[in-house]
């Protein structure tokens, strides 16, 4: 008699995110937690608040992809996808978008050029 193993899911999902300069970096749970903050000693110079800001901008992306990548082992587990929705969990192509937005959002402009 052959037991079937249920392959065991983690309670929390992690997942990080740099910033462009690779200077600052954060790991954050799916629940928006952080719970690793690494940064260079150069992000001092730029203050309290623009370090915070950073660190919080970073927070939330991370915890966009650790919400989609725990959505994806839900759903190899067998979850249907309804209750993933009703979880409030992201497909990747819905995390994508969401952080392409964001991106969007936090790019001022990129030409001293305007539209004709």
């Amino acid at each position: 008699m052959s037991e079937q193993q249920v392959p065991e899911i983690p309670n929390v999902t992690v997942a990080g995110s740099r910033n462009r300069s690779g200077t600052l970096s954060v790991r954050a749970t799916d629940q928006g937690m952080p719970v690793e903050i690494k940064f260079e000693r150069s992000e001092y110079r730029y203050g309290a608040q623009a370090l915070a800001d950073e660190i919080l901008r970073l927070t939330k992306r991370s915890t966009i992809a650790a919400k989609a990548k725990r959505r994806e082992l839900l759903a190899e587990n067998g979850m249907p996808a309804e209750v993933l929705d009703q979880l409030g969990l992201p497909t990747r192509q819905q995390a994508v978008d969401e952080l392409d937005r964001m991106d969007d959002a936090d790019t001022g402009p990129t030409s001293w050029m305007r539209p004709v």
